[in-house]
């Protein structure tokens, strides 16, 4: 059984066939994710049939990502801490005839938006999408008020599929992740109204006023420091890696909640007191509803803070590895029904690297079947062992093929040459199965 298989093992879209078409398609996609959906299925009768099931208005896309989802959870459970990271991508459409988009952060722009929680282990392992908010917005009136349904009610709706998920979930603890843009008082009120069965660490947007007339941010930074931590920035696009030492300050505060009530919250601001000549300084302000008094503790909401960049890494998948801004599928509806396909490739992608620099020793054959790995050995130009090698010995073999060097300085590799080469893994191994069943039939090859 393939890995498509298992994971949408509970999927159910009112119909076998539709069942089995989603899973043949995200083998597919899975397959080429930079191809276009003909080059993708590769003949005109899957390339009709998958032009159909995007067609399909019985296919709901939330039973497609339920069926992850479901996988998701399982996984989730053997873990005591999950973050789960809420952000908000823009998907550019422009110059495209579809129906339903609108206008993006430029007026003139089209396109959608779509806001999926992620899920990752402490140590980064991505662990799936639990969720996904997507959307087009309406053209702004004439007054310039944008109609619909006001954007920040993602933030706190996510919030609460969480405490939702978390009832299911008694032996894990959920951590609700975002940036600035959640920092808002009704999801913090929210939070406490349901008990907050979900904690949550936000990134600090407003400075607030507290009841004596200090500011937030001030009065936290004006008590005594706790301490300083260091740790290793990966190194981005324009960025170098380097180490980063900060002096880290926390206080629990009361936060007026704008009706006459206070949000109890600790506030964590984090701050490079010296950093190298050229490089800007790296500051984070924090809140939470979680207890800070120690180093320790503040040091593991600043580690869990910079698992957000994990998102952003999924993001990248989506957008430059599965070329989804480049889908020409007619209609909003159409492209909810592959996106959430293709958020479940992204996902693999991004767990496959991640496992083989997490747990390196892992068996291969948990996340490779057998005609895979072989493949990964056979392109190149070695002999394959004749017991499953490890992970990492695959994940590495895969992304040479896909311009990974493998130097001694090299490191591990990224996603973007994993995703390369296991396009090349994915049609090598249909290759030898094609080659298999043909010899099986008594054709010659």
């Amino acid at each position: 059984m393939g890995w498509a298989n298992t994971e949408f093992e509970t999927i159910d879209l009112g119909d076998e066939r539709r069942n089995k078409r989603a899973i043949r398609l995200v083998e597919r996609l899975s397959a080429q994710p930079m191809a276009s959906v003909p080059q993708a299925c590769g003949d005109w009768a899957d390339t009709m049939a998958a032009y159909r099931f995007f067609d399909n208005e019985a296919v709901d896309w939330r039973a497609i990502l339920g069926a992850h989802t479901d996988c998701a959870r399982t996984r989730m459970a053997v873990h005591e801490v999950v973050l789960c990271i809420q952000d908000t991508t823009e998907l550019d459409f422009n110059g495209q005839e579809a129906s339903g988009l609108g206008p993006l952060s430029y007026e003139a722009q089209r396109g959608m938006y779509a806001h999926p929680t992620y899920a990752v282990s402490t140590s980064r392992v991505p662990l799936g999408v639990l969720d996904a908010w997507m959307w087009a917005r309406k053209a702004k009136d004439k007054d310039g008020s944008r109609p619909g349904v006001k954007e920040s009610v993602r933030w706190v709706e996510g919030y609460e599929r969480l405490a939702e998920m978390a009832a299911e979930l008694p032996g894990t603890r959920l951590v609700y992740l975002a940036d600035r843009e959640a920092d808002i008082m009704d999801l913090m009120r929210r939070a406490g109204a349901l008990g907050t069965p979900v904690d949550w660490l936000l990134r600090s947007k407003h400075n607030r006023t507290l009841s004596g007339g200090d500011k937030l941010w001030s009065s936290v930074v004006q008590s005594e420091p706790l301490g300083e931590i260091r740790f290793v920035m990966a190194s981005r696009k324009g960025q170098r890696a380097r180490e980063v030492a900060q002096q880290v300050w926390a206080q629990t505060l009361e936060l007026p909640d704008g009706k006459g009530r206070f949000v109890q919250a600790s506030c964590i601001v984090a701050k490079e007191m010296q950093p190298a000549v050229g490089d800007k300084p790296v500051e984070w302000r924090l809140l939470t509803n979680l207890p800070v008094l120690s180093l320790e503790q503040a040091a593991r909401m600043i580690d869990w803070y910079r698992a957000r960049w994990e998102i952003e890494m999924f993001f990248h998948v989506l957008k430059n590895g599965c070329r989804i801004e480049a889908l020409q599928l007619g209609s909003i509806e159409k492209i909810e029904r592959a996106l959430v396909l293709y958020m479940v490739v992204a996902w693999r992608i991004a767990r496959l690297m991640r496992l083989g620099r997490s747990c390196p020793d892992l068996d291969a054959q948990l996340m490779f079947e057998p005609d895979e790995w072989k493949a990964a050995f056979i392109l190149n130009q070695k002999r394959p062992p004749d017991t499953p090698p490890t992970l990492n010995e695959v994940v590495r073999l895969v992304a040479r093929l896909g311009g990974f060097l493998a130097r001694t300085g090299d490191g591990e590799p990224g996603v973007k040459t994993i995703w390369l080469g296991m396009q090349r893994i994915l049609d090598f191994a249909a290759g030898v199965k094609f080659s298999r069943e043909l010899q099986a039939a008594g054709s010659c090859v």
